[in-house]
């Protein structure tokens, strides 16, 4: 499954069952971090979970941000739950080629926030599943 963490919404994904490709699952809109955290592990306990991604958000130059520090806030608050292994990864310009592919697609604007946050996941999953499969 992967993460991508935002003040108001995180994007979810998981990958097929062989870890060869991602699939955008859903955008949550964010309650609070109980809620929030309750609602992932409904996803892993759903899913049958055994790792977890997150985009990691930094400045453009690779710095880290206001952004990553609430999202490794959030990511420390998710192992705590969930016990799992969670992989960080950097999540420059996914939102940007999730944008990209929905504008292409013809999807209006309010269409693009609806979906934009979950493409972007299923893009951070895209990206980590590539490499490890690139190293087997």
């Amino acid at each position: 499954m992967c993460l991508d963490i935002g003040d108001k919404r995180i994007g979810v994904a998981v990958s097929d069952p062989f870890n060869s490709y991602s699939l955008p699952v859903e955008t949550y809109h964010r309650k609070n971090l109980k809620t929030d955290l309750a609602k992932m592990c409904e996803y892993v306990k759903a899913k049958s979970i055994t790792q977890i991604v997150c985009g990691l958000p930094v400045n453009f130059d690779g710095t880290p941000s206001i952004q990553t520090q609430k999202a490794k806030f959030f990511i420390e608050k998710l192992k705590e739950v969930t016990l799992l292994p969670v992989h960080e990864v950097d999540e420059r310009c996914s939102t940007v080629e999730a944008e990209e592919v929905l504008i292409e697609q013809g999807k209006s604007r309010l269409e693009r926030k609806s979906f934009v946050d979950s493409l972007a996941a299923a893009t951070i999953l895209q990206g980590y599943l590539n490499q490890i499969n690139k190293n087997k």
